[in-house]
């Protein structure tokens, strides 16, 4: 859980969660997004793997990114744990 929570810390991790919201993108198309360079996008999109946040798979030549809702509904019902 502790990975989680780290990842979820930093604002462009939560910024590209919610592109992935909205659809899988390739690690070029989240990049796109920011001004930031690619190897710091590489370095969030590992982050967020880590925590299993997102899944990754390779479709030809691009790695194509994906939210993973299943830790995110756990994180989720972990904190309706709290909830009197």
């Amino acid at each position: 859980m502790n990975d989680i929570f780290k990842a979820l810390n930093d604002a462009t991790r939560r910024e590209i969660l919610e592109l992935l919201k909205e659809k899988d993108l390739s690690a070029g198309e989240i990049a796109d997004a920011f001004n930031i360079s690619k190897p710091s996008i590489s370095h969030h999109l590992d982050i967020l793997k880590r925590a299993d946040l997102i899944t990754s798979e390779k479709n030809g030549q691009f790695i194509i990114y994906s939210i993973n809702t299943t830790i995110m509904e756990d994180v989720l019902q972990w904190i309706l744990t709290f909830k009197k």
